[in-house]
């Protein structure tokens, strides 16, 4: 094929409000309410550090997607705009990645799941709550785009409301003295136990593997801007809260667990969250807490199926995915991803029946390789589009990029140094190991397959939304 097709047409079904929602909900999952346990034990109260450098980096790549995603809304978000400006296996290797982000990530959430309804089933199998999941959340996602919009506005508005009452209680905690355990509780948590840096610098730089997967899912702001009615509104008011939402939904909630009880004593048995209020006597809060983060990971694992259906998609209508792949339904679900991705996580029911105590370790590893490679290539993609563009082109950009090129830079960089990271330490050896395999397995299909010669490069004038 000699010339590239024309972007796939988009079911305008996700209102800005929807955007919004799922702008919020992806910053708030099982990485913030599960795994935020064990960046805590890498770096102690240090950790707070990692959450603001890593918050800095995801803002200037969803700023890189966003300025892209205005000026050229499709389906396949970033998965086009690195086959566009860093060539064809850029986008055949991103879109792919995300893909397998995304697995990964469910794979983590469904885990999570099982283990949060321990708190209240302890003789439960983790697999039947992970079955039961399936159910709810794939059932959503093959109705329409317009019910699992709806689904994640539910889902936002329950773990945000729970996160900001965390803060508000736990303060109250702080000034008040409540609860039967109150006297270990105090701003002095944050320095005493060893420190600010108790296991020193290497423990922080440890810690920002775990952080960086706690932001993984954020770059769905892309991809559900191709289904947005209004993107150039929705997207830039959806990215330009990142700031607040870091602030307050992260690094204000670590402040508050970090505060309440001793670092020493947050131990990954069950969500920081449920245990501070457990351990401070505030039992009716702990429970409610569980029904919230069990409802965080609903979230995530939505919004995950969304994403990955979405760029396996636009991969196919570019030729670099099995054409079944690009059937749309009348609703503008794409059904055979859809079903294809709920059988591949049916992997997550099995590794819960047989690896009850060490999945979600070990899902949540791989997962990290894949969520950083997506970002590089985003932030490379825009940087790329960057370079093609005349000065007057830039001039009619309607959503920059802030600090063009220091901040990509600066992104770019610790990206590279996170990778660098995983080959230092030997307990990230795995997770680099699986992404680096898939990445060549990828690349041999890429070529045994013929996508070199079945698509053509895009060009930037291809993209430019006044010429389609």
């Amino acid at each position: 094929m000699n010339a590239s097709p024309a972007p796939a047409k988009t079911f305008k079904g996700l209102r800005a409000r929807h955007i919004h929602f799922i702008a919020l909900g992806s910053a708030i999952g099982t990485g913030l309410f599960y795994g935020s346990a064990g960046a805590i034990q890498a770096a102690g109260p240090s950790v707070l550090l990692v959450y603001l450098l890593g918050g800095a980096v995801v803002y200037f790549m969803l700023r890189a997607l966003g300025e892209m995603s205005v000026h050229h809304p499709v389906r396949g978000s970033f998965a086009v705009y690195t086959r566009a400006h860093l060539g064809g296996w850029a986008g055949y290797i991103t879109g792919w990645m995300f893909a397998f982000e995304m697995l990964i990530v469910c794979l983590a959430d469904l885990t999570a799941i099982g283990i949060y309804m321990n708190f209240w089933f302890p003789d439960t199998p983790q697999w039947v709550w992970v079955a039961a999941t399936l159910l709810i959340v794939g059932g959503a996602n093959l109705a329409s785009v317009r019910w699992f919009g709806e689904l994640e506005v539910v889902f936002t508005i329950v773990k945000v409301t729970a996160v900001i009452a965390m803060i508000v209680g736990g303060a109250a905690i702080l000034a008040f003295g409540l609860g039967s355990n109150a006297e270990v509780a105090g701003i002095s948590n944050l320095w005493e136990h060893g420190g600010f840096f108790p296991n020193g610098i290497e423990g922080m730089i440890a810690a920002f593997i775990l952080v960086l997967f706690a932001f993984g899912g954020t770059e769905i702001i892309g991809v559900a801007g191709s289904e947005a009615e209004e993107p150039e509104k929705s997207i830039p008011k959806a990215v330009n809260t990142v700031p607040v939402r870091i602030l307050l939904f992260y690094v204000g909630a670590i402040l508050v667990i970090l505060a309440l009880n001793p670092w020493p004593s947050i131990t990954g048995e069950e969500s920081p969250f449920v245990q501070i209020f457990d351990t401070l006597g505030v039992n009716w809060a702990a429970g409610l807490l569980n029904l919230v983060v069990i409802t965080a990971a609903l979230s995530a694992i939505n919004a995950d199926l969304f994403g990955a259906g979405r760029v396996l998609t636009g991969l196919a209508k570019e030729n670099l995915a099995p054409k079944a792949m690009g059937k749309i339904a009348k609703n503008g679900v794409p059904i055979m991803t859809t079903i294809i991705m709920i059988i591949v996580l049916i992997v997550g029911v099995i590794l819960n029946a047989v690896l009850p105590e060490r999945v979600f370790e070990i899902v949540a590893s791989l997962a990290t390789f894949a969520t950083v490679y997506v970002w590089l290539m985003i932030l490379l993609a825009q940087v790329g589009s960057r370079r093609r563009m005349s000065a007057e082109e830039v001039e009619t950009l309607k959503f920059p990029v802030p600090f063009y090129p220091f901040g990509q830079y600066f992104a770019i960089l610790f990206i590279a140094f996170t990778f660098g990271i995983m080959v230092w330490y030997e307990n990230y050896h795995l997770p680099l190991a699986v992404g680096v395999g898939f990445l060549v397995l990828m690349t041999i299909l890429y070529y045994a397959t013929g996508r070199p010669k079945a698509i053509a490069p895009i060009n930037y004038e291809e993209l430019d939304p006044r010429k389609v």
